[in-house]
């Protein structure tokens, strides 16, 4: 079938007719002078071929051709407007699909606060969550996988831009059985003897590197025991006695009873997280979220 050469100009001023059923009041309401309302209405007619409307005497009527196809008209005319409101909403930034990565651990900090609010502000905008490491949320965002990434200790990668949201201090974790748990402020030398159990390097090189560091920084090289992805399975390894960690203060809120956590001297050791996005990304959902990522306390 060969696609209708129709205006839509020529459809609504058909479906005001056929709600008005009479010229002049049409004509009114569409803001034109009656002439031009009866040609637009017999060049629609010239394209269907036969009379859309009675006319005298007696009031205006739809025909059976009218009938048939106001139901048509008046779905094309929804369409639009609903496709012209959802383009205007995606130009803003105020609607479509937006792919965020985030470091599992910010699950216990800034992320829910941060998502609620964003989804908040714009409720029409979809949010496709998936949880990355650093890593691979930085391959993904160079590939163009996700939109943006929420991660720890962002690497100065071409291409990318990177706006810190948190500053996080370190603390020690700890089994709760064990014997510099008693402290309650631990000096990160006194970890020199442990072993350590951390997130492989390939999760996250600088902080992983910054872990180390601080290590290198009290005068002896960390030994590494055990490594995980996640740091609940970090705090689990902890709590099964395998070795001692160095994390983020938010871990505290992963509850086992057989972990403990202490703040560490020097105290002014921090991690910090940021919202990363591709330098050369025009898409406003992007910018949008940056900024409401940018607002959060």
């Amino acid at each position: 079938m060969d696609r209708p050469e129709l205006r839509l100009q020529q459809l609504h001023a058909f479906a005001v007719l056929a709600e008005e059923l009479h010229f002049g009041r049409a004509a009114e309401r569409l803001g034109i002078a009656q002439p031009p309302l009866s040609q637009q209405i017999r060049r629609l007619e010239a394209k269907v071929g036969h009379p859309l409307f009675t006319r005298g005497p007696g009031p205006v009527a739809l025909t059976a051709a009218g009938h048939q196809l106001l139901p048509a008209a008046q779905r094309a005319l929804h369409e639009v407007a609903v496709g012209l409101d959802t383009a205007r909403r995606a130009g803003s930034g105020e609607a479509g699909r937006i792919r965020i990565g985030f470091a599992a651990s910010l699950a216990l900090t800034v992320l829910p606060g941060m998502l609620r609010a964003y989804r908040d502000q714009f409720p029409q905008v979809e949010m496709e969550i998936r949880e990355m490491t650093t890593a691979p949320q930085v391959t993904a965002l160079r590939e163009q996988v996700i939109d943006v990434g929420l991660l720890r200790e962002p690497p100065d990668e071409p291409g990318l831009a990177s706006e810190t949201i948190l500053s996080e201090e370190f603390v020690a974790v700890l089994p709760a059985a064990h014997p510099l748990a008693a402290r309650r402020v631990l000096p990160i030398e006194a970890l020199a003897h442990e072993r350590f159990v951390l997130l492989p390097r390939s999760a996250g090189p600088k902080f992983h590197d910054r872990i180390i560091d601080l290590c290198r920084s009290a005068g002896f090289e960390p030994r590494t025991g055990q490594q995980a992805i996640e740091w609940q399975t970090v705090c689990a390894l902890v709590e099964a006695g395998l070795g001692v960690s160095l994390a983020p203060a938010s871990v505290r809120r992963i509850r086992l009873n057989g972990v403990a956590y202490r703040r560490i001297s020097p105290n002014s050791a921090h991690t910090t997280v940021a919202v990363t996005w591709r330098r050369d990304d025009q898409n406003p959902l992007v910018s949008r979220f940056v900024e409401a990522a940018r607002s959060q306390p």
